[in-house]
């Protein structure tokens, strides 16, 4: 009679001779990943998605078909009508602020009268990287570290306008919101922070003193 492609014969022993070859495993077949699409919601942490789609269907007992959509988390800082977003969702680039003093210098050439301001923030957490900075212009990383109070500059040329501030240093997050940061020369060196307040100048250890970018 007609051989049926009914894989419980496997287990019954009684397949046909010619099972093999005319029920042959075929496993599922997916296409390519597409593009990443945007983030579900501007100006917050959200996610951003990309899919495949089913080619082949598994057959006889064949491979099945994996995941055909995949999540990965992401942050626009532009509205959909091209706005900014509020500064506190956009990471602060800091560096050292042993280049301080060679800003205000090139302040006083350029003939600028805004001397900028300082914020006091409590570091939440930082990534292992910051400690295997090997190089001496990333050294000063390694001395960050957890629960700390560090004071970072506001300073020319960094001050952008019209509202005179630093990106990053998050003016406008509410009380106690977790803010990033990212450490200028070293892209393994980053972290969270709490925005403690500002001021008009700095009063940190040099070690805990640094600049906005």
């Amino acid at each position: 009679g007609p051989c049926y492609c009914d894989r419980a014969c496997a287990r019954t022993l009684d397949c046909c001779h010619d099972y093999a070859r005319t029920c042959p495993v075929i496993p599922c077949v997916v296409s390519q990943w597409s593009a990443w699409s945007g983030c579900a919601e501007p100006c917050k942490t959200s996610y951003r998605v990309r899919t495949r789609h089913i080619v082949q269907e598994p057959r006889n007992g064949g491979e099945a078909c994996p995941a055909l959509e995949e999540r990965a988390a992401c942050v626009e800082y532009w509205t959909r009508q091209g706005t900014e977003c509020q500064q506190s969702l956009i990471p602060a680039l800091i560096t050292t602020g042993g280049f301080g003093k060679a800003r205000k210098k090139r302040a006083a050439a350029d003939g600028s009268g805004r001397t900028g301001y300082c914020v006091e923030f409590q570091l939440v957490a930082l990534t292992p990287g910051c400690r295997h900075s090997q190089h001496w212009h990333t050294r000063w990383m390694s001395y960050l570290r957890e629960g700390h109070t560090v004071c970072v500059e506001c300073q020319h040329p960094a001050l952008h306008a019209p509202g005179q501030h630093c990106h990053g240093d998050g003016s406008s997050s509410q009380q106690n919101q977790l803010l990033h940061w990212q450490a200028v020369g070293n892209r393994r060196c980053k972290g969270t922070w709490r925005r403690i307040r500002q001021l008009d100048t700095c009063s940190c250890p040099s070690v805990h003193s640094f600049l906005f970018i």
